[in-house]
């Protein structure tokens, strides 16, 4: 079995927020491939499936960004699942908007739900990092990852939720790098920076 899990914070009050993406990558997939009804457990929504014959927990930590990594941490305990088996799907600042990158351990980069895992997983979970770009400035951060998609922002990332979900066979057979690529091929990043990419999100 492996665990996707998906980081954001539950509730309506969040739904569209950037700081969410990482639902939104976990609702595609759920939408893409077969899987059972959602429900409760683990302090999470989860539901159960397969991809290309492989068992999959998908989950949605509600126990809001910061503590992602408990409700994670006791699923993969429950199941003895070690963390070369668990996929995180997690906005990233750091990475232009609509950028995609794959990456095995490392640290959290200021990513407190990733924090949070490190502190019940250790380092070596596989982490889809999901780039909403840097606003420029660090007191806009908060602002700027709590914010809604701007409309203009739409068609990017329309297209790199649904690449995510058609092309995940290669993750589950764990060619990352692989993945990687053909998340890029179907969906490549737009054409600005993140600086750019913060105005137009503040163009509505």
């Amino acid at each position: 079995m492996l665990i996707i899990a998906g980081l954001g914070n539950p509730g309506a009050k969040y739904e569209k927020n950037r700081h969410n993406i990482g639902f939104m990558a976990v609702d595609a997939i759920s939408s893409r491939w077969r899987f059972g009804a959602p429900r409760a457990k683990f302090q999470s929504v989860i539901s159960e499936g397969e991809v290309e014959g492989q068992k999959i927990l998908l989950m949605k930590p509600q126990t809001f960004m910061n503590n992602s990594g408990n409700a994670v941490g006791e699923a993969a305990r429950f199941y003895k699942i070690p963390p070369a088996d668990i996929i995180v799907f997690h906005d990233e600042i750091d990475l232009a908007p609509g950028r995609f990158r794959m990456k095995t351990g490392g640290g959290a980069a200021g990513q407190n739900g990733v924090r949070s895992l490190i502190s019940q997983l250790g380092p070596n979970f596989r982490r889809a990092r999901m780039g909403i770009g840097h606003p420029g400035d660090p007191q806009l951060v908060m602002p700027h990852v709590l914010g809604d998609f701007h409309k203009a922002e739409q068609p990017w990332l329309e297209a790199l939720l649904n690449a995510c979900a058609d092309v995940l066979p290669f993750a589950v057979k764990g060619e990352d790098q692989r993945y990687q690529g053909e998340v890029l091929r179907l969906a490549p990043a737009p054409k600005f920076s993140p600086r750019q990419a913060a105005q137009t999100a503040k163009g509505d």
